[in-house]
């Protein structure tokens, strides 16, 4: 059997796993899982993934989590064009600095933006106070505005000349405020430039395939109480 790919498009390292596989012609048999319907939580799924989260990837009796490690298994295991992850020591360094940095930084601000302001209330039905919202949004304006600093720069990609998996990574986690509906490009240009980079190196189909469904979030239908019952402490967890 070739490889699987356990996704939900709604995840945004599920994005960037399925961005690309698809842009480097990986083959894989797509397995959805859809989190919405708490279908992460079955016993089912667990037996895949005791840790019960997306994304997943199988290769025959290998199993592997965590979309950073399974975007580094891609690049090894199938050629891939070099600028991805740069054979060059320092060049790939630069990539590896944003993958550490992201996890606690862009990755968080932006999911926390997207559960407060439309998951939290829209799909679990459970409020959030404009303080609150307030103090998420402000906190991910100074993340945007380290990852143009520190990051961007006045390179035309994050980690140099060519895109690579940080910036695969970055938009993925970006367009999660977006569908939440924040505008987090509108009065910076130097990132707006940088977001049309990237979609133009991914291609705009695929880019915009992979997205259809976090656009949509603000349209969710209320969970079911029984899967909210069981969701709602991993989110809070998730999202502290």
């Amino acid at each position: 059997m070739g490889l699987e790919l356990y996704l939900d498009l709604l995840s945004q390292p599920c994005r960037a796993v399925y961005i690309f596989a698809k842009k480097n012609s990986i083959p894989f048999e797509l397995r959805t899982v859809d989190l919405r319907k708490g279908q992460h939580l079955s016993d089912a799924f667990a037996q895949i993934s005791p840790l019960q989260k997306v994304p997943v990837l199988k290769d025959g009796d290998f199993t592997l989590t965590e979309s950073v490690a399974i975007l580094l298994y891609m690049t090894r295991k199938y050629k891939v064009p070099d600028h991805w992850y740069p054979q060059d020591l320092q060049a790939r360094a630069r990539v590896d600095e944003y993958l550490a940095w992201q996890h606690m930084a862009l990755r968080r601000n932006c999911l926390r933006a997207l559960w407060h302001k439309v998951m939290l209330p829209v799909f679990l039905g459970e409020p959030v106070s404009p303080e609150m919202l307030a103090a998420t949004l402000a906190e991910l304006d100074v993340t945007l505005q380290v990852l143009e600093d520190k990051f961007l720069q006045d390179k035309a990609f994050l980690a140099g000349p060519h895109v690579s998996l940080a910036d695969l990574v970055a938009i993925t986690e970006l367009m999660h405020p977006v569908g939440a509906g924040c505008q987090v490009f509108e009065g910076r240009p130097k990132l707006a430039v940088w977001r049309q980079r990237v979609e133009a190196a991914v291609g705009e189909v695929l880019f915009q395939e992979a997205h259809e469904v976090i656009l949509k979030a603000k349209h969710s239908q209320p969970a079911d109480p029984t899967i909210k019952q069981k969701m709602m402490s991993r989110v809070l967890a998730m999202i502290q």
